[in-house]
């Protein structure tokens, strides 16, 4: 396929994404993208956005505040920043989970499919494995099925961030919000309902979702 021309704006705004993707693992608004470019309203995002698109660089999906996909013409055409060569931090061998069975810890040797490297600069913070997304409960922040999920091991996570958390035998990817003295585990999707701990479930937070890797790449 020939190159796309773009303007010096839209070349902008596409590694504005593509840097936002990688370092958070969503895309940012059209607001936010409006904010950091010196735009007057999130209109004026929304209309290189859409040009962008007619390009074939991203795929928009209509009511989702944070729906923006990078083609695989526009992964080609962004030039990332080369990593620094930092003694021991060259490149991350991060562990791919599949379906986590039942019961079982998610690092578990038989939920892991392969193994992955990459370039540690991709996250924002140094996460433990990439876990395969399944569904598409996560669609409104960009997190789609099959996405790879890097995520950083831990317990602990503040209402509003993106986990990963095990209720009863169950591992979900959703954001976590307290409620009161009770446990939300949201969707970013209408379609999908937002889920309660109940009391006697046991429920963990497994890990806290610190970049995407698009599927496909």
């Amino acid at each position: 396929m020939p190159d796309v021309k773009l303007t010096a704006r839209q070349s902008e705004i596409l590694n504005l994404l593509a840097k936002a993707i990688a370092r958070s693992g969503y895309p940012p608004t059209r607001a936010e993208i409006a904010a950091e470019l010196g735009f007057r309203s999130a209109n004026a995002a929304e209309d290189h956005l859409q040009a962008l698109a007619r390009k074939g660089m991203i795929e928009l999906t209509p009511g989702a505040s944070r729906g923006i996909r990078l083609t695989s013409q526009a992964r080609g055409s962004v030039r990332p920043a080369p990593a620094r060569a930092l003694p021991g931090m060259e490149q991350l061998m991060l562990p791919l989970i599949g379906r986590v069975a039942a019961g079982s810890p998610i690092l578990a040797q038989e939920h892991v499919e392969t193994t992955l490297q990459f370039d540690p600069e991709l996250f924002s913070a140094r996460p433990d494995y990439l876990l395969r997304v399944r569904g598409m409960s996560m669609l409104g922040v960009g997190i789609l099925d099959g996405d790879l999920l890097a995520v950083r091991q831990t317990r602990d996570a503040r209402s509003g961030q993106i986990v990963v958390a095990r209720i009863d035998d169950d591992v979900t990817v959703k954001r976590l919000r307290h409620q009161g003295g009770r446990i939300e585990l949201l969707p970013e999707n209408p379609d999908y309902a937002p889920i309660v701990v109940q009391p006697g479930q046991t429920f963990a937070i497994e890990g806290l979702a610190v970049g995407l890797i698009r599927a496909g790449l």
